[in-house]
């Protein structure tokens, strides 16, 4: 039963965006009081044969300017700081902080909550589109797959995707609790140094179908800041203590 629970909540992790020329099937989960409390994911499925292909975001360039950064992210329900993982996953911390400096990330809602997993966000079609393609938007550009050794344990921000492993544009999640299923299937990119009363403020909202927020949190801005000392430091590995 727990694999099938686990698979539903992975599913609950797919972001399509309108470049996708496939589609992604949804699962559903039920029998158990943890598949209820959890949700149901929900299909997602998106097709334009129309545009133009998106190229997979490539590292061109030296990750100095990346390194030792940490992102503050204000939204409507208080502050979120979280430190970056340019040694095991360079291409979307790259991916994110240019997106987050070009204003991508502001206006856009947290459209995906399930308590006892994850926050889900990132999707520009929630600026003012239709709340039934929320989820299936993106950026430009796509990330290849940068699997990694980093444990998906509370407090870690990990790329939401399709079922192509190389299909990360800017959808993203933070666990609100461990979730060790997901690792080597996702790739971990950054932790919450600050703000978990926020993000646990924000998975308890009352939801709708496709775990909606009624009232979703939205994110005003994103701005950088230099890493002290004490937040430097290599990705964490298993048996790191998680976010508090």
């Amino acid at each position: 039963m727990k694999s099938i629970i686990y698979g539903a909540l992975l599913f609950a992790l797919v972001a399509c965006n309108s470049a996708d020329s496939g589609t992604t099937a949804g699962t559903q989960t039920e029998g158990t009081s943890t598949a209820s409390d959890t949700g149901t994911a929900a299909a997602n499925t998106e097709t334009n044969s129309t545009a133009p292909a998106a190229q997979p975001v490539q590292k061109e360039q030296s990750m100095s300017e990346y390194q030792d950064q940490v992102a503050v992210v204000k939204t409507s329900a208080g502050e979120i700081e979280i430190r970056f993982f340019p040694d095991v996953a360079p291409n979307h911390v790259k991916n994110f902080i240019d997106l987050a400096k070009q204003g991508f990330y502001n206006g856009t809602k947290f459209h995906r909550v399930i308590p006892g997993f994850m926050i889900q966000g990132g999707d520009p079609n929630t600026k003012s589109g239709d709340p039934m393609t929320w989820g299936m938007g993106g950026s430009p550009n796509k990330v290849r797959a940068e699997f990694n050794s980093v444990p998906h344990n509370r407090g870690i921000v990990s790329m939401a995707r399709s079922q192509d492993p190389n299909s990360a544009s800017s959808q993203f999640f933070i666990c609100v609790a461990d979730a060790g299923f997901l690792d080597n299937n996702y790739t971990a990119f950054g932790q919450v140094l600050k703000g978990m009363d926020v993000a646990d403020k924000i998975v308890s909202a009352k939801t709708g179908p496709q775990d909606r927020p009624l009232e979703p949190t939205t994110i005003e801005s994103i701005t950088f800041r230099a890493a002290t000392d004490a937040e430097k430091g290599a990705a964490p590995q298993k048996g790191s203590a998680p976010a508090q």
